[in-house]
């Protein structure tokens, strides 16, 4: 009994790791290191809900969380298992200039706005979506994920501006998507506008990373 609680304090501890630093000291050049991420906070959340679901008896309880452990280690791995090759496969196609994070729990896939659109235009370039289709492509590949599209921008000009732009430039990345077969009930389109700035608008430099796209990819749960 004092093993199981101590082995169920130390996923515990590992998985709180996990979810604050993505990564539990893996290395961060193993191609499964969100697989073995997603085993131990997927442990953890098992454990804390068999726990809960477990009644008043201590002996149902504890075996209750150790159930809820074992099925949450296994979603974990599967989830981090697809995103960890669904990333990789990401990279070998998209462009240098395409950011991808894999954070454990989704991918996070940022096109600057500016090889996307002209300035102040919601109109793609159409040279410049091959990206995006590949993006839709890897969509369709894997059909058990949920997408949001969203649009950010700099401070420049008005905010309720900003926002329209934000939005109308995400749908347009949006209908990409659909006119590669992704249903638009998988797409969620967001614009923040420039609510949720990565970089300083006080330099020109700062302002371009703010003006992007970003296609987050979440795995059905």
């Amino acid at each position: 009994m004092i093993r199981s609680s101590l082995m169920l304090s130390t996923i515990a501890a590992l998985g709180l790791s996990a979810c604050t630093t993505g990564s539990v000291g893996f290395d961060q050049n193993d191609p499964n290191r969100q697989a073995k991420t997603g085993a131990l906070v997927g442990a953890a959340t098992g454990a804390i809900a068999g726990r809960l679901a477990g009644g008043d008896d201590k002996g149902e309880r504890n075996r209750a969380t150790v159930a809820g452990a074992l099925v949450g280690a296994a979603a974990g791995a599967a989830i981090g298992n697809q995103l960890d090759k669904q990333e990789a496969e990401l990279r070998q196609q998209l462009g240098n200039q395409v950011d991808i994070r894999n954070t454990g729990d989704r991918l996070i896939v940022t096109m600057p706005q500016d090889i996307l659109f002209a300035t102040d235009s919601a109109t793609l370039q159409g040279n410049l979506t091959g990206d995006i289709r590949d993006v839709g492509r890897s969509l369709l590949a894997y059909p058990n994920t949920t997408t949001q599209v969203i649009g950010h921008t700099d401070s420049d000009g008005a905010a309720a501006y900003n926002l329209n732009l934000s939005q109308r430039r995400a749908q347009a990345v949006a209908n990409v998507l659909t006119s590669e077969g992704v249903p638009s009930g998988r797409i969620q389109v967001i614009g923040r506008g420039e609510d949720q700035p990565i970089a300083s608008n006080l330099t020109p430099q700062g302002k371009r990373q703010n003006r992007r796209v970003e296609i987050v990819i979440l795995p059905n749960t």
